[in-house]
C-alpha cells in the first residue's frame, strides 16, 4: 500500500519544514512539497501536525510472559501505538526471566504476531536476575538482544558486574542499569526527604541510586563497556553523567515522564498510583532533570512503562507495587517540558533508537516508514486506555499535545485524524 501524508511540518536534525512524506513498500520514497497525491492509494492531510520518526521506548514492562493479568505483549503494542511508539524494549524482568536466548525469541515472535511495534527483547545480566551467575550472554545476544539489564534489581556484586561488562563489550551491546543500593533503600516506599519525614513513611534517598552510579562509572572506565543509566531520577545523578560524558566515557541515560512532572508532594494523597520505582523526588531534582534533558545530557525519555491492576494498586501506599502506566501519555507529559521540535524527537525517537542498536532515525527517503504524527497544541484528558492497566496519574488530567497518527512500516497502527 502507498500512503502520502500531505502538509505536515516535518522535523528533521535540520529543522521543521512544511512537507509531504511518501510511502509505499514500508518505507519512505520520497519528501517534498507539493507530491502529486493522484498516485497513491490513500491521502491524508497533516496539515499543522509534527510529522517525525514513530518513537522509541527503551523501557516498557509488558509483563509477558509470566503475568499477563497486568499487561500482554498485544495489549503493551496497542498502547505503544497509541502513544505514537513504533518500536519499544522489553525489559526481562517477567516470570521466568529473559534469561537464554529461546525466551527472548518468544518475546519477539509474539510481538511480530501483534503487528502493531517493533518489539525488541532485553536480556538479563544474571541468571534469573539473581545477581549471582551471568546469564547466557552469547545464545542472547545470538537471539537479538542489544541491552542486557536486570531491571527491577541492581547488579550488586561488583565483581559479577565487571565480568558482565567485560564480556558485553566484546560481543558488542549496552548495560543497563536500575541503580539502587539495595542497603540504602531497604524498607522505602518514597523520596526520603520533606515530605516522608511529614508523613512517617520510610524514605528512599537519592544516595542510593548515586552510589550505584558512581560505582558504575569506575567499572566503566576499567572495561570500555557501552553504560546506560535507567529511569535517572536525582540532580546528582546528572552531576555524575554529565561528568563521565565530558570525561569521555561510552554513557548514556533515560528519564522517564513522571520524574520530569511529578514531586514528591503528590504522595500526600497516599493513592498508590503516587508510588515510583525510583520515587518522585523534589521540585529541584525535577528542574536539574528537565535541563539535563533539554541540553542532551539526558539522551532519552522511555517511559518504564509498568501496568499493575486496580487491585493491586488499590492497597494502602506502604503495600501498593510500584510503578505506573506511560505508553500512552508520555509524548503529552513531554510535550510540556519546553524541548523544541527537533530536540522533541531527538529525546522521543532518534537517541533511542540509535541504542537500540537498530538502524532507527530520522525520516529520510529510504528509511522504514515508521512515522508519528503529533499535534502539540490538542487538549485531551485520560479516561481509559489501550493498555489492560489504568494506572496512571494523569486519569482525569488535562493534558496537551496528542498523537494523531502512528505507521509501522507504512501500516497505520493507529488513527485518531478527524
Amino acid at each position: 500500500m502507498s500512503l502520502l501524508l500531505k502538509n505536515g511540518s516535518v522535523v528533521s536534525a535540520d529543522g521543521v519544514v512544511v512537507a509531504d512524506v511518501a510511502t509505499s513498500g514500508g518505507l519512505v520514497t520520497e519528501i517534498g512539497a507539493g507530491l502529486d497525491g493522484g498516485q497513491f492509494d490513500e491521502v491524508i492531510d497533516v496539515e499543522q501536525y509534527l510529522v517525525g520518526p514513530g518513537f522509541v521506548d527503551l523501557h516498557v514492562h509488558l509483563r509477558e510472559p509470566g503475568q499477563e493479568w497486568k499487561e500482554d505483549i498485544a495489549t503493551g503494542s496497542a498502547a505503544a501505538a497509541a502513544g505514537g511508539f513504533t518500536t519499544v524494549v522489553a525489559m526481562p524482568n517477567t516470570d521466568p526471566a529473559i534469561d537464554a536466548g529461546h525466551l527472548a525469541r518468544y518475546v519477539t515472535d509474539r510481538g511480530n504476531q501483534a503487528g502493531l511495534c517493533r518489539v525488541m527483547p532485553s536480556g538479563c545480566i544474571t541468571m534469573g536476575r539473581q545477581g549471582a551467575k551471568l546469564a547466557h550472554l552469547d545464545d542472547l545476544r545470538s537471539a537479538g538482544v542489544h541491552i542486557f539489564t536486570d531491571d527491577g534489581d541492581t547488579v550488586s556484586d561488583a565483581g559479577v558486574l565487571r565480568r558482565a561488562m567485560m564480556y558485553i563489550a566484546e560481543i558488542g551491546g549496552i548495560v543497563a542499569q536500575h541503580c539502587e543500593d539495595s542497603g540504602l533503600a531497604r524498607g522505602g516506599h518514597m523520596h526520603e526527604g520533606s515530605v516522608s519525614s511529614e508523613l512517617g513513611i520510610t524514605g528512599l534517598p537519592s544516595l542510593a541510586e548515586e552510589l550505584v552510579v558512581a560505582r558504575d562509572l569506575k567499572l566503566v572506565e576499567l572495561t570500555g563497556c557501552r553504560y546506560h543509566v535507567q529511569h535517572v531520577s536525582s540532580a546528582g545523578t546528572v552531576k555524575l553523567i554529565r561528568q563521565a560524558k565530558a570525561g569521555g566515557l561510552p554513557v548514556t541515560c533515560e528519564v522517564a515522564p513522571h520524574h520530569v512532572s511529578l514531586d514528591h508532594s503528590l504522595v500526600e494523597t497516599m493513592d498508590g498510583v503516587a508510588k515510583m520505582y525510583p520515587p518522585l523526588r523534589t521540585p529541584d531534582d525535577i528542574a536539574a532533570l528537565t535541563e539535563a534533558l533539554i541540553d542532551g545530557t539526558i539522551d532519552a525519555v522511555a517511559t518504564d512503562h509498568a501496568p499493575h491492576s486496580d487491585v493491586e494498586k488499590d492497597v494502602p501506599f506502604e503495600e501498593a507495587p510500584r510503578g505506573i502506566t506511560g505508553l500512552e501519555t508520555s509524548a503529552s507529559v513531554i510535550n510540556g517540558v519546553g524541548l523544541d521540535p527537533v530536540s522533541f524527537f531527538e529525546r522521543m525517537s532518534v537517541a533511542p533508537g540509535a541504542l537500540t542498536g537498530a538502524e532507527l532515525g530520522w525520516l529520510t527517503v529510504g528509511a522504514a516508514a515508521d512515522i508519528v504524527v503529533f499535534d502539540p497544541e490538542a487538549a485531551w484528558t485520560p479516561v481509559s486506555f489501550k493498555s489492560k492497566s489504568s494506572n496512571s496519574p494523569w486519569v482525569g488530567k488535562e493534558l496537551r499535545g496528542k498523537v494523531k497518527m502512528t505507521l509501522l512500516g507504512g501500516t497505520v497502527t493507529h488513527q485518531e485524524m478527524s
